[in-house]
């Protein structure tokens, strides 16, 4: 494991969208292809210019081009990169989409969930309560989505542990399940601009943060109860690493709700704080 390189696990020629463009351009993509994410390169000679996700978008909601809503600058790999290295992108600058270029050309994608694939097969004695490291932000059952909304992207997170009025965890909001009422809703759709009415599954992982910030969700009078998944898959602050990589992978989990012994809910793991383990000491 320790040989592998960036090449052995990325996604080699990845979906892309270009600049110039527009969010539509972004979202349609995302739409097409069930992605959260995506490289941007440049029209003229496929130069990576940026990455484009969904949160990119709900942060600039009122912005059309995609020049001025995608991040500039981003950390790139070279595909001769070690695993390690990638891992220590992931975990130290909280990143999910890391590209692999080659003299400035885009040859490939590495996304957290690619490293854990090997962490989930590691021996290790790390556990969830090693690598822990965020501000747990949670939701009370009976709020508003009107306010849930807000305080989620003010705390740039994509899922909040939702508690009861007695502090036990009861269920967990992600950007995907709100709204999910609004999938058979054609219109509401094209108003985003999506053009693939059809494709539902796609336009899952786009929508909710998009459709959070627009008019008619500001009228909404729904509670975070009505959203939520109720009692959500958790693992325990003793959890061994492998064990969560291997969830998280098997379920599709970006993030889980952590236990303590006391079944007290301690925070939440995200897949980030997983991949430390290959990354060196955790306290770096």
């Amino acid at each position: 494991m320790n040989s592998k390189t960036v090449a052995d696990i990325m996604t080699p020629a990845p979906i892309v969208v270009e600049v110039p463009g527009t969010r539509s351009d972004a979202i349609n993509a995302m739409v097409r292809n069930k992605l959260t994410g995506l490289p941007v390169v440049r029209s003229s000679d496929g130069m990576l210019m940026g990455v484009v996700s969904r949160r990119d978008i709900f942060r600039n909601i009122g912005e059309d081009q995609l020049s001025l809503i995608m991040k500039k600058g981003c950390i790139t790999i070279t595909p001769d990169a070690t695993v390690q290295e990638a891992a220590r992108i992931f975990s130290g600058k909280r990143i999910h989409r890391l590209p692999v270029v080659e003299g400035g050309r885009l040859v490939g994608i590495v996304t957290p969930t690619d490293v854990l694939k090997l962490v989930k097969d590691m021996k290790t004695t790390m556990t969830a309560e090693d690598v822990i490291s965020t501000t747990c932000v949670t939701a009370y059952e009976g709020e508003p989505l009107t306010y849930t909304i807000p305080a989620m992207r003010v705390s740039d997170v994509s899922a909040v542990p939702v508690l009861d009025a007695h502090g036990n965890l009861v269920g967990i909001l992600t950007d995907r399940d709100l709204f999910s009422d609004q999938m058979k809703d054609s219109e509401a759709i094209k108003e985003l601009g999506i053009e693939d009415v059809g494709n539902l599954a796609g336009y899952r992982n786009v929508l909710p943060l998009f459709y959070s910030a627009t008019e008619k969700y500001q009228s909404d009078d729904r509670l975070v109860k009505d959203f939520m998944v109720k009692d959500p898959m958790t693992v325990f602050s003793k959890t061994n690493l492998a064990e969560v990589a291997k969830l998280m992978v098997n379920n599709d989990f970006g993030q889980m709700p952590v236990h303590g012994t006391k079944d007290e809910l301690i925070g939440m793991i995200y897949d980030v704080d997983v991949i430390r383990v290959l990354a060196g000491n955790p306290d770096e």
